[in-house]
């Protein structure tokens, strides 16, 4: 019988270790077994992992804070310029809305001229009621012209300069216009007060006043255009043996909020002196 080499042994050796590997792959038991055995090394991984990354944390945030620090002020400051951007929108935007209202407004009553102005100031007196605009003589300004808005009568120029003028409001307590009431035709008068509040005065108590009636100007006395809205009738009342009725009259200006107005410069206003020295 003729003797097997070592070569032989070797080559099956290795032939049956093959066929093993295979039947174990295909059986699955290599999995488990190349699992076992690599699970060490990837623990041993994962440690090292994780102490290089906190060292390179520890060197590295500082400079991270910093920069994150630098990065959120420069945000804080970007987001503070853009609000005040955008509080100055709104403002040009309501700037431009009064602007476009009082042009409408020019528009629709192109009998009389008018020169537009901003309100700079208040008096600051309580019971005083003016404003203070920034045009004057030099514009064409003149005591006694009529001043309005878009909404109604604010009042007449009340003294000038040069650059600026003082208006005496509606509100005012030495503040007298004439008026008419839309429904009834009646004529009379609203003054002023101290407390800013206008009152309805010289209405015959024998006249139905309607709460809510609009009043205009009526033109009389020469101190104003005519049909000028000037407010509405609130809480019209006859007294008993009363010859006339009493009322408050709301404005139909907001003065609180006013930011422009209109001088009526085409108008002359009479300054009508007493007959009795």
């Amino acid at each position: 019988m003729k003797k097997i080499s070592p070569r032989t042994w070797q080559s099956i050796t290795i032939v049956l270790i093959v066929i093993g590997v295979l039947v174990m792959a295909i059986s699955g038991m290599l999995d488990k077994i190349i699992g076992k055995a690599v699970d060490p090394l990837v623990g041993v991984q994962g440690w090292v992992s994780t102490r290089v990354q906190a060292i390179v944390d520890f060197f590295t945030l500082p400079r991270d804070v910093t920069t994150l620090m630098q990065q959120n002020a420069a945000l804080e400051a970007k987001i503070s310029q853009l609000q005040t951007e955008n509080l100055q929108l709104k403002q040009q935007l309501v700037e431009t809305e009064i602007l476009y209202a009082l042009l409408d407004f020019a528009r629709d009553n192109p009998e009389n001229q008018y020169v537009a102005a901003s309100v700079i100031g208040k008096d600051p007196s309580p019971f005083l009621n003016y404003l203070i605009i920034d045009h004057g003589s030099d514009k064409g300004i003149f005591k006694g012209m009529p001043v309005v808005t878009e909404q109604g009568l604010v009042g007449r120029i009340d003294a000038v300069t040069a650059s600026a003028a003082r208006v005496q409001l509606l509100t005012d307590a030495g503040s007298l216009v004439n008026i008419r009431l839309q429904d009834s035709q009646t004529e009379g008068q609203v003054s002023g007060s101290v407390t800013g509040d206008l009152s309805l005065e010289r209405v015959s108590a024998s006249v139905t006043v309607n709460d809510g009636e609009l009043v205009f100007t009526s033109g009389l006395g020469g101190a104003f255009p005519s049909e000028i809205l000037v407010g509405q009738v609130v809480s019209p009342e006859v007294k008993e043996n009363e010859l006339f009725q009493t009322a408050s009259v709301q404005p139909s200006v907001d003065f609180s909020t006013l930011r422009a107005v209109l001088i009526i410069t085409n108008f002359q206003a009479v300054e009508i002196e007493p007959l009795v020295p």
